[in-house]
């Protein structure tokens, strides 16, 4: 498998469809990434081993999606000085707010960049990654600068 520039992390498997949405940016793209799932509350000592070894594994950037005390986020950027970019996943008790609040509530020192609850937040996780690899990738640049023209002809073609 080619190198690995983003780790894509939840806290459960009832996360998936969300942060697929990441995934599918980033592929779309051409970047690589792979998909863990790791609790900050239920598997403490092999989410932080796992955020601790990131950059020596070459990973660039982190996106973690949870729901409810939405930990995660937090976490991870506790244990690794890489780019986190928290994703609130929708909740049943309070439809996400709780995620939201829970993930851009952070101490200072311990920055998480905080997206949008749910789905849409999951895929601008994944264009605001791709964004930071395009301050230093040309090619990336590039290709976002062909997907906001595209989503502009989209908004321009549309009928009513």
């Amino acid at each position: 498998m080619s190198h690995i520039q983003v780790a894509i992390m939840m806290g459960s498997q009832s996360d998936l469809p969300t942060m697929q949405e990441a995934e599918v940016i980033l592929k779309e793209f051409g970047v690589n990434c792979e998909m863990r799932v790791l609790s900050a509350h239920r598997t403490p000592k092999e989410c932080a081993q796992y955020a601790e070894e990131l950059i020596g594994r070459g990973v660039k950037i982190v996106i973690a999606g949870a729901g409810g005390s939405a930990a995660l986020a937090g976490f991870v950027a506790a244990h690794t000085t890489l780019p986190v970019i928290g994703i609130p996943i929708e909740s049943t008790a309070l439809n996400g707010l709780d995620s939201l609040l829970s993930t851009v509530q952070m101490p200072p020192g311990v920055p998480v960049a905080t997206v949008a609850i749910g789905k849409p937040g999951a895929k601008n996780a994944g264009l605001l990654a791709l964004r930071i690899f395009g301050l230093s990738d040309k090619k990336i640049a590039k290709q976002l600068e062909q997907y906001r023209d595209q989503q502009k002809e989209k908004i321009l073609k549309t009928k009513v």
